[in-house]
């Protein structure tokens, strides 16, 4: 993951922004920012999600993976050969169709082993599906708590404060990020706008 710190620092300097600046756009501490990008600490996806989002790009550019536009095929073996990057907050992810330019989801391979997760509610734009694998878990989003196993799912509004506890030795899920899209304000026309006065 060292790779994806120096990019990070990278585009941020290539766009002559302040630590300052993205950490607050981003909704983070300019210490936890500097730690990210000096390889000293390995962000949650919600927080990577929200870096990359204010520098103008995806997770997969950040990941530094070749952009295709064609279908993408993600074989279980490539996964299993493929190491999980870990975070601080305790689980493992694998990136999904990475290669795969302009994407309007994101989907990961999640892993969390029980006890190993720390409790810190995130959030971050857009919506997001979690469906179980493997494994038990409580997912909470804002005030609720969901008891999830396999075959179960859950749809919310990533705004949302979430998080979750693994019930089993470990749970694997697929997550599935979407950013709300940018909506024009409609324009009035005129005779509304003289209705309206």
């Amino acid at each position: 993951m060292h790779l994806l710190h120096s990019r990070i620092r990278t585009l941020r300097r290539r766009q002559q922004r302040t630590l300052k600046d993205v950490a607050d756009r981003c909704g983070c501490t300019v210490s936890l920012l500097s730690k990210i990008e000096s390889g000293k600490a390995n962000p949650s996806v919600a927080t990577l999600t929200k870096i990359a989002g204010v520098l103008g790009v995806d997770l997969g550019t950040l990941l530094d993976v070749q952009r295709h536009q064609s279908t993408m095929v993600t074989l279980a073996s490539a996964i299993q050969a493929a190491p999980t990057t870990r975070t601080d907050k305790g689980y493992g992810f694998h990136l999904l169709a990475a290669e795969r330019a302009k994407k309007l989801m994101q989907p990961f391979l999640f892993v969390a082993e029980r006890g190993g997760v720390k409790r810190s509610p995130m959030s971050h734009s857009g919506e997001e599906f979690v469906y179980v694998l493997d494994g038990r878990m409580q997912y909470y989003v804002g005030n609720v708590a969901y008891t999830l196993g396999p075959g179960d799912s859950l749809y919310f509004d990533a705004e949302e404060e979430h998080d979750l506890e693994p019930l089993t030795e470990s749970v694997r899920y697929l997550a599935i990020f979407t950013e709300r899209p940018e909506t024009a304000e409609p324009k009035k026309n005129k005779r509304a706008k003289k209705a309206s006065k």
